[in-house]
């Protein structure tokens, strides 16, 4: 069974958490969400989230994706965690796959992971950040080898349906999507 793991930080974003979380699980993936610290996670709407457990309860283990929801400043709190950078920098070495939606990627360019790469974010997000090797296009969906990125909450459901058809094929995505009566799914 593939596993990902969503660490949730202290203003994340909900829709894209939810979203992720929601639609990874109905593909019969093993999705481990993990707090940065002990407490409920306040998103950046003020919605409650109570993790699975917490990122030090995790950090030895092994995972197939990481995905990063964004939100501000759920995303800076993501990026400032040295644990998460050094779980992105073991999992790009592992040529295992990582992914950040919104202003997440930001912590991938922290990590060092988008130099020479393809990436899109929440306008404005990366290109603040004058990632000289970086190509910041303006996809909703951007995937540069085992780094995959999104726009923002607008992107969320496409993007975790690209996410299953990655991790589980086309088919598995296309399963959800139907379920879900999701709208202009490409299968990619």
């Amino acid at each position: 069974m593939k596993r990902v793991l969503i660490p949730l930080a202290q203003g994340c974003e909900e829709l894209e958490a939810v979203t992720l979380i929601d639609l990874l699980r109905r593909a019969g993936i093993d999705v481990t969400t993990a707090a940065l610290d002990a407490k409920p996670v306040t998103c950046s709407r003020q919605t409650v989230i109570v993790a699975d457990t917490t990122l030090d309860d995790i950090l030895d283990q092994e995972f197939d994706l990481i995905v990063l929801p964004g939100g501000l400043p759920g995303a800076d709190n993501l990026r400032d965690d040295e644990r998460i950078i050094q779980l992105l920098k073991a999992q790009a070495e592992k040529n295992k796959y990582v992914a950040a939606i919104c202003a997440a990627p930001k912590a991938l360019a922290k990590a060092g992971l988008l130099a020479g790469k393809k990436a899109t974010a929440f306008p404005g997000v990366l290109e603040s950040l004058n990632l000289t090797s970086t190509t910041i296009t303006n996809a909703a969906i951007e995937q540069d080898g085992h780094i995959i990125t999104s726009r923002g909450p607008g992107t969320a459901m496409a993007f975790a349906l690209s996410l299953i058809s990655l991790l589980m094929g086309p088919e598995a995505a296309h399963t959800v999507s139907e379920q879900m009566q999701a709208q202009d799914f490409s299968g990619a």
